[in-house]
Protein backbone atom coordinates (compact mmCIF):
# COMPACT_ATOMS: atom_id res chain seq x y z
CA UNK A 1 0.00 0.00 0.00
CA UNK A 2 1.26 3.44 -0.86
CA UNK A 3 1.92 6.00 1.83
CA UNK A 4 -0.30 5.79 4.88
CA UNK A 5 -3.45 4.83 2.99
CA UNK A 6 -5.92 2.95 5.13
CA UNK A 7 -6.35 -0.65 3.92
CA UNK A 8 -9.80 -1.41 2.56
CA UNK A 9 -9.61 -5.08 3.52
CA UNK A 10 -7.80 -6.97 6.29
CA UNK A 11 -7.13 -10.68 5.75
CA UNK A 12 -5.86 -12.89 8.57
CA UNK A 13 -4.17 -16.07 7.32
CA UNK A 14 -3.72 -19.13 9.55
CA UNK A 15 -1.84 -21.92 7.72
CA UNK A 16 -1.28 -25.44 9.00
CA UNK A 17 2.38 -25.67 10.10
CA UNK A 18 3.78 -27.72 7.22
CA UNK A 19 5.62 -26.77 4.02
CA UNK A 20 2.86 -28.10 1.76
CA UNK A 21 0.34 -25.90 3.58
CA UNK A 22 2.26 -22.71 4.39
CA UNK A 23 3.39 -22.22 0.78
CA UNK A 24 -0.06 -22.25 -0.88
CA UNK A 25 -1.46 -19.99 1.86
CA UNK A 26 1.32 -17.48 1.23
CA UNK A 27 0.83 -17.72 -2.52
CA UNK A 28 -2.90 -17.10 -2.11
CA UNK A 29 -2.12 -13.94 -0.12
CA UNK A 30 0.23 -12.83 -2.90
CA UNK A 31 -2.48 -13.42 -5.49
CA UNK A 32 -5.03 -11.42 -3.51
CA UNK A 33 -2.44 -8.64 -3.16
CA UNK A 34 -2.05 -8.55 -6.95
CA UNK A 35 -5.80 -8.32 -7.46
CA UNK A 36 -6.39 -5.92 -4.57
CA UNK A 37 -3.23 -4.01 -3.54
CA UNK A 38 -5.06 -2.13 -0.78
CA UNK A 39 -5.44 -5.33 1.27
CA UNK A 40 -3.59 -5.76 4.58
CA UNK A 41 -2.51 -9.29 5.53
CA UNK A 42 -1.70 -10.70 8.95
CA UNK A 43 0.04 -14.05 8.47
CA UNK A 44 0.06 -16.12 11.67
CA UNK A 45 2.88 -18.63 12.20
CA UNK A 46 4.67 -20.44 14.96
CA UNK A 47 8.00 -18.86 15.91
CA UNK A 48 9.77 -21.79 14.24
CA UNK A 49 7.97 -21.27 10.95
CA UNK A 50 8.61 -17.53 11.09
CA UNK A 51 12.30 -18.39 11.25
CA UNK A 52 11.94 -20.58 8.17
CA UNK A 53 10.22 -18.04 5.88
CA UNK A 54 10.72 -14.55 7.33
CA UNK A 55 13.38 -13.78 4.71
CA UNK A 56 11.34 -14.92 1.72
CA UNK A 57 9.89 -12.36 -0.73
CA UNK A 58 6.43 -11.15 0.28
CA UNK A 59 4.04 -8.27 -0.42
CA UNK A 60 4.94 -5.12 1.52
CA UNK A 61 1.45 -5.09 3.02
CA UNK A 62 1.85 -8.57 4.57
CA UNK A 63 2.91 -8.66 8.20
CA UNK A 64 3.87 -11.73 10.18
CA UNK A 65 2.50 -12.43 13.66
CA UNK A 66 3.82 -15.32 15.73
CA UNK A 67 2.63 -17.70 18.41
CA UNK A 68 4.92 -19.83 20.61
CA UNK A 69 6.16 -23.21 19.41
CA UNK A 70 3.39 -25.18 21.12
CA UNK A 71 3.47 -28.02 18.57
CA UNK A 72 6.39 -30.40 17.87
CA UNK A 73 9.15 -29.14 15.62
CA UNK A 74 8.80 -29.26 11.84
CA UNK A 75 12.17 -30.98 11.87
CA UNK A 76 11.40 -34.63 12.43
CA UNK A 77 7.60 -34.34 12.51
CA UNK A 78 7.34 -37.33 10.18
CA UNK A 79 8.62 -39.59 12.96
CA UNK A 80 5.26 -39.30 14.77
CA UNK A 81 2.91 -37.63 12.35
CA UNK A 82 -0.21 -38.59 14.31
CA UNK A 83 1.06 -36.86 17.45
CA UNK A 84 2.03 -33.79 15.44
CA UNK A 85 -1.35 -33.61 13.73
CA UNK A 86 -3.25 -33.96 17.00
CA UNK A 87 -1.13 -31.26 18.61
CA UNK A 88 -2.22 -28.86 15.86
CA UNK A 89 -5.83 -29.65 16.77
CA UNK A 90 -5.48 -28.94 20.50
CA UNK A 91 -2.52 -26.63 21.19
CA UNK A 92 -2.75 -23.76 18.72
CA UNK A 93 -6.25 -22.38 19.28
CA UNK A 94 -5.61 -20.57 22.58
CA UNK A 95 -2.38 -18.79 21.53
CA UNK A 96 -3.88 -17.79 18.15
CA UNK A 97 -6.95 -16.33 19.82
CA UNK A 98 -4.77 -14.48 22.32
CA UNK A 99 -2.74 -13.09 19.43
CA UNK A 100 -5.91 -11.85 17.71
CA UNK A 101 -6.74 -9.97 20.92
CA UNK A 102 -3.42 -8.12 20.61
CA UNK A 103 -3.90 -6.88 17.03
CA UNK A 104 -5.12 -3.47 18.22
CA UNK A 105 -3.00 -1.60 15.67
CA UNK A 106 -4.77 -3.23 12.75
CA UNK A 107 -8.33 -2.92 11.40
CA UNK A 108 -10.93 -5.52 12.28
CA UNK A 109 -10.38 -8.52 9.96
CA UNK A 110 -12.74 -8.89 7.03
CA UNK A 111 -12.02 -12.61 6.90
CA UNK A 112 -9.85 -15.31 8.44
CA UNK A 113 -8.49 -17.70 5.82
CA UNK A 114 -7.46 -20.90 7.56
CA UNK A 115 -6.16 -24.26 6.49
CA UNK A 116 -9.00 -26.79 6.47
CA UNK A 117 -6.89 -29.05 8.72
CA UNK A 118 -7.14 -26.42 11.50
CA UNK A 119 -10.92 -26.64 12.02
CA UNK A 120 -10.90 -24.84 15.39
CA UNK A 121 -10.39 -21.56 13.50
CA UNK A 122 -14.05 -21.76 12.47
CA UNK A 123 -15.12 -21.50 16.11
CA UNK A 124 -12.67 -18.64 16.72
CA UNK A 125 -14.13 -16.70 13.80
CA UNK A 126 -17.72 -17.41 14.79
CA UNK A 127 -17.09 -16.23 18.35
CA UNK A 128 -15.73 -12.96 16.99
CA UNK A 129 -18.30 -12.54 14.19
CA UNK A 130 -15.51 -12.68 11.61
CA UNK A 131 -16.22 -14.63 8.40
CA UNK A 132 -14.01 -17.67 7.92
CA UNK A 133 -12.73 -19.15 4.65
CA UNK A 134 -11.51 -22.75 4.71
CA UNK A 135 -8.55 -23.31 2.36
CA UNK A 136 -8.09 -26.93 1.30
CA UNK A 137 -4.52 -27.33 0.08
CA UNK A 138 -4.98 -30.80 -1.42
CA UNK A 139 -6.92 -31.90 -4.49
CA UNK A 140 -10.68 -31.60 -4.73
CA UNK A 141 -10.68 -35.34 -5.45
CA UNK A 142 -9.11 -36.03 -2.05
CA UNK A 143 -11.69 -33.78 -0.39
CA UNK A 144 -14.54 -35.60 -2.14
CA UNK A 145 -13.27 -39.00 -0.98
CA UNK A 146 -13.34 -37.97 2.68
CA UNK A 147 -16.55 -35.94 2.28
CA UNK A 148 -18.35 -39.04 1.02
CA UNK A 149 -16.91 -41.41 3.63
CA UNK A 150 -20.38 -42.83 4.27
CA UNK A 151 -20.31 -44.38 0.79
CA UNK A 152 -17.02 -46.12 1.55
CA UNK A 153 -18.60 -47.53 4.72
CA UNK A 154 -21.71 -48.71 2.85
CA UNK A 155 -19.61 -50.48 0.23
CA UNK A 156 -17.18 -52.11 2.64
CA UNK A 157 -14.16 -50.02 1.63
CA UNK A 158 -13.64 -48.00 4.83
CA UNK A 159 -11.74 -50.57 6.90
CA UNK A 160 -9.04 -52.85 5.42
CA UNK A 161 -10.62 -52.94 1.94
CA UNK A 162 -9.68 -55.45 -0.73
CA UNK A 163 -6.83 -53.71 -2.55
CA UNK A 164 -7.63 -55.51 -5.81
CA UNK A 165 -11.02 -53.79 -6.13
CA UNK A 166 -11.98 -50.57 -7.86
CA UNK A 167 -14.22 -47.89 -6.39
CA UNK A 168 -16.64 -46.30 -8.85
CA UNK A 169 -19.30 -44.67 -6.67
CA UNK A 170 -17.65 -41.58 -5.13
CA UNK A 171 -19.26 -38.44 -6.64
CA UNK A 172 -16.95 -36.69 -9.07
CA UNK A 173 -14.23 -39.36 -8.91
CA UNK A 174 -13.64 -41.57 -11.97
CA UNK A 175 -13.21 -45.27 -11.25
CA UNK A 176 -10.23 -45.66 -8.93
CA UNK A 177 -8.34 -48.63 -7.50
CA UNK A 178 -8.40 -48.99 -3.72
CA UNK A 179 -4.60 -48.47 -3.40
CA UNK A 180 -4.98 -45.13 -5.20
CA UNK A 181 -7.36 -43.79 -2.55
CA UNK A 182 -5.74 -41.65 0.19
CA UNK A 183 -3.57 -43.91 2.34
CA UNK A 184 -5.53 -43.45 5.61
CA UNK A 185 -8.21 -45.63 4.00
CA UNK A 186 -5.93 -48.61 3.37
CA UNK A 187 -2.53 -47.99 4.94
CA UNK A 188 -0.39 -45.25 6.47
CA UNK A 189 -2.34 -42.71 8.51
CA UNK A 190 -5.30 -44.97 9.27
CA UNK A 191 -5.10 -43.99 12.95
CA UNK A 192 -6.13 -40.44 11.94
CA UNK A 193 -9.29 -41.27 9.99
CA UNK A 194 -11.62 -40.17 12.79
CA UNK A 195 -9.65 -36.93 13.18
CA UNK A 196 -9.92 -36.19 9.46
CA UNK A 197 -13.65 -36.92 9.40
CA UNK A 198 -14.09 -34.45 12.27
CA UNK A 199 -12.15 -31.86 10.28
CA UNK A 200 -14.40 -32.34 7.25
CA UNK A 201 -17.57 -32.23 9.37
CA UNK A 202 -16.75 -28.65 10.41
CA UNK A 203 -16.17 -27.30 6.89
CA UNK A 204 -19.88 -26.41 6.38
CA UNK A 205 -19.69 -24.14 9.45
CA UNK A 206 -17.23 -21.87 7.60
CA UNK A 207 -18.51 -19.09 5.35
CA UNK A 208 -16.38 -20.01 2.31
CA UNK A 209 -14.49 -23.01 0.95
CA UNK A 210 -11.45 -22.45 -1.29
CA UNK A 211 -9.62 -25.04 -3.40
CA UNK A 212 -6.06 -24.62 -4.64
CA UNK A 213 -7.00 -26.18 -7.93
CA UNK A 214 -7.96 -25.31 -11.49
CA UNK A 215 -11.66 -25.89 -12.11
CA UNK A 216 -11.18 -27.33 -15.60
CA UNK A 217 -8.75 -29.97 -14.28
CA UNK A 218 -11.06 -31.21 -11.51
CA UNK A 219 -14.50 -30.14 -12.69
CA UNK A 220 -16.40 -33.37 -11.83
CA UNK A 221 -15.07 -33.47 -8.25
CA UNK A 222 -15.65 -29.76 -7.68
CA UNK A 223 -19.19 -29.92 -9.08
CA UNK A 224 -19.96 -32.90 -6.85
CA UNK A 225 -18.67 -31.06 -3.77
CA UNK A 226 -20.75 -28.00 -4.67
CA UNK A 227 -23.81 -30.22 -4.89
CA UNK A 228 -23.11 -31.85 -1.50
CA UNK A 229 -22.32 -28.49 0.18
CA UNK A 230 -24.84 -26.41 -1.74
CA UNK A 231 -25.20 -23.68 0.88
CA UNK A 232 -21.46 -22.96 1.05
CA UNK A 233 -19.80 -20.54 -1.42
CA UNK A 234 -16.98 -22.53 -3.08
CA UNK A 235 -14.18 -21.02 -5.17
CA UNK A 236 -11.34 -22.68 -7.10
CA UNK A 237 -8.59 -20.08 -6.83
CA UNK A 238 -6.07 -21.74 -9.12
CA UNK A 239 -2.80 -23.57 -8.50
CA UNK A 240 -1.57 -21.18 -5.74
CA UNK A 241 2.03 -21.76 -6.78
CA UNK A 242 4.85 -19.18 -6.84
CA UNK A 243 3.67 -16.70 -9.42
CA UNK A 244 3.19 -13.17 -8.16
CA UNK A 245 3.42 -10.54 -10.89
CA UNK A 246 0.13 -9.49 -12.47
CA UNK A 247 -0.81 -10.88 -15.86
CA UNK A 248 -0.62 -8.03 -18.33
CA UNK A 249 0.48 -9.61 -21.58
CA UNK A 250 -1.32 -12.94 -21.75
CA UNK A 251 1.70 -14.81 -20.40
CA UNK A 252 1.67 -16.51 -16.99
CA UNK A 253 3.54 -14.58 -14.30
CA UNK A 254 6.37 -16.10 -12.32
CA UNK A 255 8.78 -15.36 -9.51
CA UNK A 256 12.26 -14.26 -10.52
CA UNK A 257 15.11 -16.66 -9.87
CA UNK A 258 16.65 -16.74 -6.41
CA UNK A 259 20.32 -15.77 -6.40
CA UNK A 260 21.10 -19.07 -4.65
CA UNK A 261 19.83 -20.99 -7.67
CA UNK A 262 21.99 -19.21 -10.26
CA UNK A 263 24.50 -22.06 -10.44
CA UNK A 264 21.71 -24.61 -10.94
CA UNK A 265 20.17 -22.59 -13.77
CA UNK A 266 23.59 -22.15 -15.38
CA UNK A 267 24.03 -25.93 -15.28
CA UNK A 268 20.60 -26.46 -16.80
CA UNK A 269 21.42 -23.90 -19.49
CA UNK A 270 24.27 -26.18 -20.57
CA UNK A 271 22.01 -29.22 -21.02
CA UNK A 272 20.10 -30.23 -24.19
CA UNK A 273 16.39 -29.46 -24.35
CA UNK A 274 14.12 -31.88 -22.43
CA UNK A 275 17.11 -34.08 -21.55
CA UNK A 276 17.13 -33.77 -17.73
CA UNK A 277 14.90 -35.52 -15.25
CA UNK A 278 14.36 -33.52 -12.08
CA UNK A 279 14.19 -35.79 -9.01
CA UNK A 280 12.62 -34.65 -5.74
CA UNK A 281 10.82 -36.76 -3.17
CA UNK A 282 9.32 -33.92 -1.16
CA UNK A 283 10.07 -32.13 2.07
CA UNK A 284 8.30 -34.45 4.50
CA UNK A 285 8.39 -38.25 4.32
CA UNK A 286 11.15 -40.35 2.82
CA UNK A 287 11.35 -43.83 1.34
CA UNK A 288 13.13 -46.65 3.18
CA UNK A 289 16.93 -46.77 3.03
CA UNK A 290 16.80 -49.99 0.99
CA UNK A 291 14.43 -48.40 -1.53
CA UNK A 292 16.60 -45.30 -1.67
CA UNK A 293 19.60 -47.48 -2.52
CA UNK A 294 17.66 -49.07 -5.39
CA UNK A 295 16.52 -45.68 -6.71
CA UNK A 296 20.06 -44.28 -6.61
CA UNK A 297 21.50 -47.33 -8.39
CA UNK A 298 18.69 -47.37 -10.97
CA UNK A 299 19.03 -43.68 -11.79
CA UNK A 300 22.78 -43.99 -12.33
CA UNK A 301 22.42 -47.20 -14.34
CA UNK A 302 19.91 -45.54 -16.67
CA UNK A 303 22.48 -43.08 -17.97
CA UNK A 304 19.90 -40.27 -18.16
CA UNK A 305 20.83 -36.72 -17.20
CA UNK A 306 19.42 -35.71 -13.83
CA UNK A 307 19.10 -32.92 -11.30
CA UNK A 308 18.52 -34.47 -7.89
CA UNK A 309 17.40 -32.53 -4.82
CA UNK A 310 18.28 -34.38 -1.64
CA UNK A 311 17.57 -33.75 2.01
CA UNK A 312 20.50 -35.73 3.29
CA UNK A 313 24.14 -36.35 2.49
CA UNK A 314 24.68 -35.67 -1.19
CA UNK A 315 27.54 -38.15 -1.51
CA UNK A 316 25.20 -41.16 -1.41
CA UNK A 317 23.52 -39.87 -4.57
CA UNK A 318 26.77 -39.48 -6.51
CA UNK A 319 28.72 -42.17 -8.31
CA UNK A 320 32.23 -41.92 -9.74
CA UNK A 321 31.05 -43.04 -13.16
CA UNK A 322 28.42 -40.31 -13.38
CA UNK A 323 29.76 -37.14 -11.84
CA UNK A 324 30.36 -35.17 -14.99
CA UNK A 325 28.21 -32.69 -16.86
CA UNK A 326 25.21 -35.02 -17.01
CA UNK A 327 24.23 -34.94 -13.35
CA UNK A 328 23.86 -32.45 -10.54
CA UNK A 329 23.03 -33.22 -6.90
CA UNK A 330 21.96 -30.35 -4.63
CA UNK A 331 20.29 -29.87 -1.25
CA UNK A 332 17.83 -27.22 -2.41
CA UNK A 333 16.53 -25.56 -5.54
CA UNK A 334 13.71 -23.31 -6.68
CA UNK A 335 11.52 -26.18 -7.90
CA UNK A 336 9.07 -24.14 -9.93
CA UNK A 337 11.89 -22.34 -11.71
CA UNK A 338 13.62 -25.65 -12.46
CA UNK A 339 10.47 -27.30 -13.80
CA UNK A 340 9.92 -24.39 -16.19
CA UNK A 341 13.42 -24.68 -17.65
CA UNK A 342 13.67 -25.89 -21.26
CA UNK A 343 16.22 -28.57 -20.31
CA UNK A 344 13.86 -30.38 -17.94
CA UNK A 345 11.90 -33.12 -19.67
CA UNK A 346 10.58 -35.09 -16.72
CA UNK A 347 9.89 -34.99 -12.99
CA UNK A 348 10.31 -37.90 -10.55
CA UNK A 349 7.87 -36.86 -7.82
CA UNK A 350 6.25 -38.06 -4.61
CA UNK A 351 3.10 -36.31 -5.94
CA UNK A 352 2.39 -33.84 -3.18
CA UNK A 353 -0.36 -31.54 -4.43
CA UNK A 354 1.94 -28.51 -4.73
CA UNK A 355 4.44 -30.48 -6.82
CA UNK A 356 1.59 -31.91 -8.90
CA UNK A 357 0.29 -28.42 -9.69
CA UNK A 358 3.75 -27.07 -10.48
CA UNK A 359 4.36 -29.92 -12.92
CA UNK A 360 1.00 -29.26 -14.57
CA UNK A 361 1.65 -25.52 -14.81
CA UNK A 362 5.13 -26.15 -16.26
CA UNK A 363 3.88 -28.77 -18.73
CA UNK A 364 6.31 -31.46 -17.54
CA UNK A 365 5.48 -35.22 -17.55
CA UNK A 366 5.77 -36.98 -14.18
CA UNK A 367 7.19 -40.28 -12.96
CA UNK A 368 5.03 -40.80 -9.90
CA UNK A 369 6.30 -42.41 -6.72
CA UNK A 370 3.66 -41.62 -4.06
CA UNK A 371 4.33 -42.33 -0.39
CA UNK A 372 1.59 -41.00 1.91
CA UNK A 373 -1.86 -39.49 2.37
CA UNK A 374 -3.19 -37.79 -0.78
CA UNK A 375 -0.10 -38.55 -2.87
CA UNK A 376 -1.54 -41.87 -4.08
CA UNK A 377 -4.69 -40.12 -5.32
CA UNK A 378 -2.66 -37.35 -6.97
CA UNK A 379 -0.60 -40.01 -8.73
CA UNK A 380 -3.78 -41.54 -10.11
CA UNK A 381 -4.94 -38.13 -11.33
CA UNK A 382 -1.63 -37.57 -13.11
CA UNK A 383 -1.48 -41.01 -14.73
CA UNK A 384 -5.10 -41.95 -15.45
CA UNK A 385 -7.07 -38.71 -15.56
CA UNK A 386 -4.67 -36.14 -17.01
CA UNK A 387 -2.53 -38.81 -18.73
CA UNK A 388 0.70 -36.90 -18.20
CA UNK A 389 2.64 -39.45 -16.17
CA UNK A 390 3.76 -42.99 -15.48
CA UNK A 391 3.63 -44.65 -12.06
CA UNK A 392 6.68 -46.44 -10.72
CA UNK A 393 5.04 -49.76 -9.85
CA UNK A 394 6.06 -51.43 -6.61
CA UNK A 395 6.34 -55.22 -6.42
CA UNK A 396 4.60 -57.49 -3.90
CA UNK A 397 7.26 -56.68 -1.31
CA UNK A 398 6.83 -52.96 -1.88
CA UNK A 399 10.37 -52.60 -3.25
CA UNK A 400 11.17 -51.48 -6.80
CA UNK A 401 14.45 -52.85 -8.09
CA UNK A 402 17.25 -50.86 -9.68
CA UNK A 403 16.96 -52.69 -12.98
CA UNK A 404 13.28 -51.84 -13.36
CA UNK A 405 13.93 -48.22 -12.37
CA UNK A 406 16.77 -47.88 -14.85
CA UNK A 407 14.76 -49.26 -17.77
CA UNK A 408 11.74 -47.14 -16.88
CA UNK A 409 13.86 -43.99 -16.80
CA UNK A 410 15.40 -44.75 -20.20
CA UNK A 411 11.95 -45.17 -21.75
CA UNK A 412 10.46 -42.16 -19.94
CA UNK A 413 13.20 -39.80 -21.12
CA UNK A 414 13.35 -41.18 -24.70
CA UNK A 415 12.20 -38.23 -26.81
CA UNK A 416 11.56 -40.52 -29.82
CA UNK A 417 9.29 -42.95 -27.96
CA UNK A 418 5.75 -42.62 -29.39
CA UNK A 419 4.03 -43.12 -26.02
CA UNK A 420 6.23 -40.50 -24.40
CA UNK A 421 5.66 -38.07 -27.27
CA UNK A 422 1.91 -38.32 -26.69
CA UNK A 423 2.42 -37.83 -22.96
CA UNK A 424 4.45 -34.68 -23.59
CA UNK A 425 1.73 -33.40 -25.90
CA UNK A 426 -0.86 -34.00 -23.18
CA UNK A 427 1.34 -32.22 -20.63
CA UNK A 428 1.34 -29.12 -22.84
CA UNK A 429 -2.46 -29.30 -23.09
CA UNK A 430 -2.75 -29.41 -19.29
CA UNK A 431 -0.23 -26.56 -19.05
CA UNK A 432 -2.35 -24.41 -21.34
CA UNK A 433 -5.46 -25.12 -19.25
CA UNK A 434 -3.58 -23.87 -16.17
CA UNK A 435 -2.32 -20.74 -17.92
CA UNK A 436 -5.70 -19.92 -19.43
CA UNK A 437 -7.37 -20.20 -16.02
CA UNK A 438 -5.12 -17.40 -14.71
CA UNK A 439 -5.86 -14.98 -17.54
CA UNK A 440 -8.28 -12.17 -16.79
CA UNK A 441 -11.29 -14.05 -18.12
CA UNK A 442 -10.11 -17.42 -16.83
CA UNK A 443 -11.86 -19.44 -14.14
CA UNK A 444 -9.19 -19.02 -11.46
CA UNK A 445 -8.85 -15.28 -12.03
CA UNK A 446 -12.62 -14.82 -11.92
CA UNK A 447 -12.93 -16.94 -8.77
CA UNK A 448 -10.26 -14.95 -6.91
CA UNK A 449 -12.00 -11.72 -7.87
CA UNK A 450 -15.36 -13.09 -6.76
CA UNK A 451 -13.97 -14.11 -3.38
CA UNK A 452 -12.32 -10.73 -2.85
CA UNK A 453 -15.57 -8.92 -3.71
CA UNK A 454 -17.47 -11.10 -1.24
CA UNK A 455 -15.13 -10.35 1.66
CA UNK A 456 -14.52 -6.65 0.93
Amino acid sequence: MEGDAQPKCHVVAVPYPGRGHVNPMMNLCKLIAVHRPDTLFTFILTEEWYGFISGDPKPENLRFATVPNVVPSEIGRAKDFAAFFRATQTELEAPVEALLDRLDDRPEPNVIIHDTYLPWVVAVGNRRNIPVASLFTMSAATFSVFLHWDLLVQNGHSHYPNVSERVNYIPGIPSIQVPDLPTPIHGKGKELVDDVLKVLSLVPKAQYLLFTSVYELEAPAIDAIKQSLSSLPIHTIGPAIPYFNPIDDGKPPFVLADKESDSIIKWLDSQPESSVIYISQGSFLSVSSSQQDEIVAGVHASGVRFLWVTRGEESQFRRENNNGSGCLVVRWCNQFEVLRHRAVGGFWSHCGWNSTKEAAFAGVPVLTFPIFWDQTTNSKIIVEDWKIGVKVQRGDGGLVGRGEIGELLKRFMDLENAEMKEMRRRAKVVQQICHTSMEKSGSSYVNIDAFINEIS
